[in-house]
Order: C-alpha cells, then sequence, then structure tokens
C-alpha cells in the first residue's frame, strides 16, 4: 500500500521526522500525498472489532434521527442551518458508514471524515445535553479521529502536535531544561517588585505541584511569572516538576490515545515522584480534561482518579479569594461591561461554571458583569476548540465558525471578555482580528495581580538567615 514520506500511517518517533514534516510549509506535500493515500480496510475493521464497545455501537443505533441535537450545535447555526451539520447527520455519515461497511471505505470517504471530525465538530459535547438518549457525541468523535488518525488522515499541525509529545512531551519543542531556565529567568524581570519571589523545582511534598501548557514557556512567559506571584502573595508552599510539567495534550486532539497515554503517564509520574497534596493546573481547558478527566482511564487507573487531588486554576484562584489569602482593592474593582466565556472542557465537561462566577464576584463591580446568553454549560464553544484553532487547512470554515461566538460577546455589551482558558483566548483573540468588535480579552492572572491588596511586608525582603 503506498504511503507517503510525510503522510503514512506511522506515528512521529523521532526529532528527525518531527522536523523533516515542520519544513513542509502548510503541509503542502504532505496533503498531495494524502490524495494518493489508501486505507487499510483490514486493519481499520480490525481495530473497529477490538476497541469499538458496545456504548458507541448502542448509541449508534438508538439515535432516533429526531433532529433535537441541531439547534445545540454551533456549527449548524452559523451554516444556515445545513442538514449536513445535524450532530446526528455528521457521526452517522462518517463513523456509522465505516462501521456499516466494515472498513471498506476509500481515499476520497477518509477525505470527507477528516473535513468532518476536524472541521465541523469540536468535541464540545453541547450537543450530547440535549439529546433525548444521552447520546455523548464528543466521545463518538473523538473515536472517530483516532481512527482516522491510525489510517494517516489526520490534518498536518495535529501530526506535528502528537508527534511533538512523543519527542518532547510536550506539545512544542520545549526541553525540560528550557521549561525550568525559562520559568527561572522570567522571575528576574519581577525581583524589584517581589524581592524574595523563586520558583521552587522538585520541592517534596509541598502544597500544590503547578503544571503548566508549553505554549507560556514558549511564547507567554509572562504568565508563569504571574502565576508565582499569585502563589507566592496567597503564601502558598508551591512547587514545579523539573520533569512533567506539560499539561496539554495536543495527541488528544489528534486521536493519537497512545501520545495520550504517554503524556499523562509523564505527568503523573512527576506526581508520584514529588507526593504533593494537590496539582494546580494553569488556565488551559483541554489540558484540564487530558490530564485530570480522561487521563486515569489512558493511564490505566480504574477508579478515574489521578494520583493526586487536581483542580483547574479557576478552583484554586475562588478558594484563595474566598479564603483570604488574596484581597482584591475594593476601589479596583472592574467598572465598566464584562462577560465570561465559559469552557468546554472544564465547564460542560467537568460543572466547574460556579468557580469562575466566584471570583467575578471578587473582581467586578456589581452590575458590571454581564452573562453571555446562554450561559454556563449552555455556553456554545468558542469557535476554535478541539484542535480547530490550529489547522490552516480548515482556517476559512474556523473563521465562519467564530460568528456564534462573536454574536454572543456583541449582544452583552460587554468591552472586556474574561477566558480563562488558552483556546478560547486564541479565539476570541482571532474574531477581534476577524471582526473588529474593539473588545479586548483577558486570563484571570494578570487582571486579578493588578487588583490586589499587598501587604508592604510582602513586597520587602526578607533578611537573610
Amino acid at each position: 500500500m503506498p504511503e507517503g514520506q510525510l503522510c503514512n500511517k506511522q506515528p512521529i518517533q523521532s526529532e528527525a521526522e518531527l522536523n523533516a514534516l515542520l519544513s513542509d510549509t502548510g503541509g503542502k506535500k504532505y496533503y498531495d500525498e494524502m490524495k494518493a493515500l489508501e486505507v487499510d480496510s483490514d486493519k481499520l475493521w480490525k481495530t473497529i472489532q477490538n476497541t469499538c464497545r458496545s456504548r458507541i455501537r448502542t448509541w449508534l443505533e438508538i439515535c432516533a434521527h429526531c433532529g433535537m441535537c441541531a439547534e445545540s450545535c454551533f456549527l449548524y447555526l452559523v451554516d444556515n442551518k445545513d442538514p449536513r451539520q445535524v450532530p446526528a447527520y455528521k457521526i452517522q455519515s462518517t463513523l456509522g458508514t465505516i462501521i456499516k461497511k466494515k472498513g471498506r471505505v476509500d481515499n476520497q470517504f477518509m477525505h470527507m471524515a477528516m473535513e468532518t471530525a476536524w472541521a465541523k465538530c469540536t468535541c464540545c459535547n453541547r450537543c450530547g445535553m440535549y439529546c433525548p438518549h444521552g447520546i455523548d457525541m464528543g466521545i463518538m468523535f473523538s473515536y472517530l479521529r483516532g481512527l482516522l488518525y491510525q489510517q494517516g488522515f489526520v490534518p498536518w499541525e495535529l501530526k506535528i502536535g502528537a508527534g511533538m509529545h512523543r519527542v518532547y512531551k510536550a506539545q512544542m519543542d520545549v526541553t525540560d531544561e528550557d521549561f525550568v531556565e525559562t520559568f527561572e529567568w522570567i522571575l528576574e524581570e519581577y525581583e524589584d517588585d517581589y524581592p524574595d519571589l523563586k520558583v521552587p523545582v522538585d520541592q517534596q511534598g509541598a502544597d500544590i505541584l503547578y503544571t503548566v501548557n508549553a505554549r507560556e514557556v514558549k511564547h507567554y512567559p509572562e504568565d508563569l511569572a504571574e502565576a508565582a506571584i499569585l502563589f507566592h502573595l496567597a503564601g502558598e508552599n508551591w512547587t514545579i516538576a523539573s520533569s512533567g510539567w506539560e499539561q496539554t495534550s495536543l495527541a488528544m486532539f489528534a486521536g493519537d490515545w497512545e501520545a495520550c497515554r504517554m503524556q499523562v503517564e509523564h505527568v503523573y509520574a512527576a506526581m508520584h515522584r514529588l507526593q504533593p497534596k494537590t496539582m494546580v493546573g494553569t488556565e488551559c481547558g483541554h489540558a484540564h480534561r487530558a490530564t485530570v478527566v480522561e487521563g486515569p482511564y489512558w493511564a490505566g487507573y480504574k477508579d478515574g482518579q489521578p494520583p493526586v487531588e487536581c483542580l483547574h486554576y479557576v478552583e484554586w484562584l475562588a478558594g484563595a479569594l474566598r479564603d483570604g489569602k488574596l484581597t482584591i482593592d475594593p476601589a479596583k474593582r472592574i467598572r465598566e461591561k464584562v462577560t465570561l466565556q465559559d469552557s468546554c472542557n472544564y465547564v460542560r465537561n467537568h460543572g466547574l461554571k460556579n468557580a469562575t462566577r466566584e471570583i467575578m464576584s471578587h473582581i467586578v463591580e456589581p452590575g458590571f458583569f454581564i452573562e453571555m446568553d446562554p450561559k454556563k454549560e449552555h455556553n456554545f464553544c468558542c469557535g476554535g476548540g478541539g484542535g480547530f484553532n490550529g489547522i490552516g487547512l480548515y482556517r476559512a470554515r474556523r473563521n465562519q465558525a467564530l460568528k456564534k461566538k462573536r454574536d454572543q460577546i456583541s449582544d452583552t455589551g460587554a468591552g472586556l471578555v474574561v477566558a480563562p482558558c488558552h483556546n478560547c483566548w486564541d479565539a476570541i483573540r482571532d474574531l477581534e482580528e476577524e471582526y473588529s468588535l474593539g473588545i479586548k480579552w483577558t486570563f484571570l492572572k494578570p487582571l486579578i495581580i493588578d487588583m490586589l491588596l499587598v501587604p508592604d511586608e510582602v513586597l520587602q525582603e526578607k533578611p537573610r538567615q
């Protein structure tokens, strides 16, 4: 069966293979090779027989084709209610067809299935909330992505992302040394303001093990500093791991389940090694889902629980404000219309809707926080989740998908959007660039730091013993 040098059924296993794929600007050669990629139908059907459990088969059978999932899908709504965008149709015409045909599908079909899996679904699972049978489309589309990845039909950027996790144990080429050195370097920029600020590395038995998104190390190191400042001001006993610090999983977006397991086991190894009381992850939705919600199952933990208690950053921050570890200066509370983006992965899929609103009650003057409609677990995806943000092949579709969030934000009249999730932050940034609403967007960390009441003694360097 012909396979390309770049587009093939083999996962990235080495830095050389990764660099070869990266050198193919925009994936031009990769996608050209994909046009000739043959489907290994025997392997596809054998994989389905071995992995497609009764739950997915039952969901495919009991779908009533009632259409109640249609209005729940933002992609259906922004695409003039095209019936081909109804979630039930999307999964039945792809995964359902593959199973009915026992894997006997061709290249053209797999191209259609790839586009459907990554450009017509973000795995936000809003449709699952409205299905009368409780069918979880997110799980089924994730399963479909895994089948497509195995056959080599995966967007170029996500093949790279999964390869990064295999080679670097991070979603981009950031080594363990890069992480620690960057964290230490960025804190030097703040030592005049916070004389005792430092990053504890590999501290045993700390109350908090902090994990991050590699993009912060590569592109937003100020985020690392802001987290350290807030832990410092809250008086937390915290640490980072010199290895096992990357919480995200682009492999999850790609459907590379083996890489997902490898990545989360790397993080769990740090938990076992350092024995913290709690792990706190950064402001990232899919990172939380990958490490806390899905991760235990990838790692074979039958109880579905990570090695230690794990919190999303909004949970820690809400608790720190509630317990008085951090105190907001009333004079600095937000006095402009502000709204909040609910991340699918920790609000809809992990129930953390109240933590973010508790934070907003501390930082926003009454009357200025305007909820989106709908809100909380009913909120729509940002428009770029599930890997959609980063796929150049489908950028025009992604920009169209942003319209629902554009309209939601515009309807609030807010000029500021709080987005405690990397994917949401990126989507709202791109939304503003595409549609020019005149809005600002922000993570929580910089907002909080600018609003805190900080005792003078905290800002004074302690005498050395």
